[in-house]
């Protein structure tokens, strides 16, 4: 697909810096930076799943603290 983007002219001149000293085009260096980023934004979210997991650990079951939180609701009445 192509698009249109704009970049400013400092970061353009750096980019066809880099395109010149890698021998690679400006587009090559632009799609890697995009497959970068969705690479980072992907493991970041994958991150935030994995830390999250087995925060229970060792000790109540989750359907036994939620049976237990809601008879709480009972004795109240």
């Amino acid at each position: 697909m192509r698009t249109l983007v704009d970049i400013p002219d400092d970061q353009l001149a750096e980019l066809t810096t880099v395109a010149e000293r890698e021998k690679v085009s400006r587009a090559a260096l632009v799609r890697e930076a995009i497959a970068g980023l969705l690479a980072a934004r992907h493991a970041k979210s994958s991150d935030v799943i994995d830390a999250g997991f087995g925060l229970w650990g060792e000790g109540e079951d989750g359907l036994a603290y939620q049976e237990r939180l809601r008879a709480e609701w009972s004795d109240r009445s």
